[in-house]
């Protein structure tokens, strides 16, 4: 079986360029996840490595599938100087570890909660998965294996992620498309929800 993970880190700097830091935390019973640090003029970027060495697993299956299945890598944008946002790899590592440990299938639409300010003083505890495609083209793998997807985050201020849960993601969305809203801004306000 093909190691994944130098394809993966190769993709992401093609995309991104070189990273200027990488950090890696381990969780008990898990893999190793890292986070690359990527900077473009005044945006930051940090992306996982090690959330698609192994396919998400339906939860309810009997049986992990080894080989096919969806598998992800996570990527946040955020603005530099607003914030202490280099504190957001732990959550990030928590977040690319959530299919190992809890066995979700992280996919598009969904919220992912880390019950905590994602860095030191941000109004944000918990991410949108947005639509993959954008900024990291998929990667393809060999057949049977499903390609990685890079999949972007959205941070969510607690009322938004109330509101998203109601509305959905796509409406969310919305708001903030019709706001105009700065998704990058790590210390934005949420978007009007009523």
């Amino acid at each position: 079986m093909v190691d994944v993970l130098p394809l993966v880190e190769a993709r992401l700097s093609t995309a991104l360029g070189e990273p200027s830091a990488r950090a890696a935390v381990t969780f008990l019973g898990t893999d190793r996840i890292e986070v690359l640090r990527f900077q473009e003029g005044d945006i930051v970027r940090y992306a996982t490595l090690g959330m698609s060495a192994h396919p998400m697993a339906d939860p309810t299956a009997m049986l992990a599938e080894p080989v096919k299945g969806p598998r992800a890598e996570l990527v946040l944008s955020v603005r530099a100087g607003g914030a202490d946002t280099d504190k957001v790899l732990r959550a990030l590592a928590v977040l690319a570890a959530s299919p190992q440990v809890e066995g979700v299938v992280v996919a598009p639409g969904a919220s992912l909660d880390v019950g905590d300010p994602l860095w030191p003083g941000a109004p944000f505890t918990s991410v949108l998965v947005a639509e993959p495609g954008g900024l990291v083209e998929d990667l393809e793998l060999d057949e049977p294996m499903d390609p990685v997807r890079f999949l972007p985050l959205l941070p969510m201020t607690p009322n938004e992620a109330a509101w998203k849960r109601v509305h959905g993601a796509q409406a969310l969305q919305e708001r903030w498309l019709t706001n105009g809203t700065d998704l990058r801004d790590p210390v934005r306000g949420s978007v009007p929800l009523d």
